[in-house]
């Protein structure tokens, strides 16, 4: 019998072994991941002491670029279909924010919305762009809309694509926002990350989960994996609140193009037709098979309709 229990236990302990070796994902440091995902056009450029990776391409004399902020999460691939559509007759320029992307973590760790716009305005700064259109989803079109506040004369119009802003319950949170907002969790996670919870968060943020490649799912499993940005998503969870500076969208005075998925279970349509009301003159296009990211679902639809907004 003793035999039989040092023998089960020497199996079960294989098994654990087996289960950590599989999902065990510790850090990987930024220069391991630029071969895959920092190919050209991408550069690295120094913004408020961090390098910064970003894509910039089309015409230098576009005088209003098109900057495109992503979402929590995500990074400047997110908007791969977007530009293609757009580099022909604008300027487009891709970011990735700080603590995303292969941009990663800032140097004191500061993730409030102030930081975000102050760097926006860097950004331009650097590039030498005077005034520009902010297109931004989800997180990205919560810095945008507050970049308009903070910085009025460097934005000429808004794009928002399923954008935060204001405070609001979700139908249905993906796994990884949820172990983001857990601190302790995520400190003991920290080394392990099972594919699967990337996978099952991307495919609830779009409307059709069978969109959801595995290409598409490497992409977002790498860069999560990208040395400090587990913890500075958690961090930034912490330091900015849903709705906190809502009040404010009723200073937005730009033309303004209102793009969602009505069937966005992240951030639901009713924030909307809250944007649509707070911002006056805005104009609400609600594509209705499409979830929170539009613009990868989808992108000639949604795209489609940004260019109608450019020329007017």
């Amino acid at each position: 019998m003793l035999k039989i229990a040092r023998n089960l236990l020497l199996s079960l302990v294989v098994l654990l072994a087996i289960g950590v070796a599989v999902v065990w994902a510790p850090d990987r440091p930024v220069e391991e991941l630029t071969t895959r995902w920092a190919l050209q056009p991408s550069q690295f450029v120094v913004i408020d002491g961090m390098s910064v990776h970003l894509r910039d391409e089309g015409p230098r004399d576009d005088l209003e670029p098109i900057i495109l902020l992503h979402g929590t999460g995500a990074s400047l691939h997110t908007w791969d279909a977007w530009t293609e559509a757009l580099k022909s007759k604008h300027r487009v320029i891709r970011v990735d924010l700080p603590g995303f992307g292969l941009t990663g973590p800032t140097k004191d760790g500061n993730y409030q919305m102030p930081a975000y716009t102050h760097f926006m305005n860097s950004l331009m700064d650097m590039l030498q762009i005077k005034r520009a259109v902010l297109a931004g989803n989800s997180f990205g079109g919560d810095v945008s809309w507050q970049t308009a506040v903070a910085y009025p004369d460097r934005v000429s119009r808004l794009i928002l694509v399923d954008s935060s802003g204001y405070a609001t319950t979700a139908a249905s949170v993906p796994i990884a926002f949820k172990l983001a907002q857990m601190p302790l969790l995520s400190r003991l996670l920290s080394n392990i990350l099972p594919r699967s919870v990337i996978e099952s968060s991307v495919r609830n943020v779009y409307a059709d989960p069978a969109k959801v490649t595995p290409e598409l799912v490497d992409r977002y499993y790498d860069l999560a994996l990208r040395s400090g940005n587990r913890k500075a998503i958690t961090e930034r969870f912490a330091q900015n609140k849903p709705g906190q500076n809502e009040s404010a969208i009723k200073q937005v005075k730009v033309p303004t193009l209102i793009i969602w998925g009505g069937l966005d279970r992240l951030i639901t349509p009713d924030n909307a037709e809250k944007f649509h009301r707070d911002i006056t003159g805005s104009q609400l296009i609600v594509f209705e098979k499409l979830g929170h990211v539009g613009h990868e679902e989808d992108p000639a639809a949604t795209v489609a309709a940004v260019q109608t907004f450019l020329r007017k």
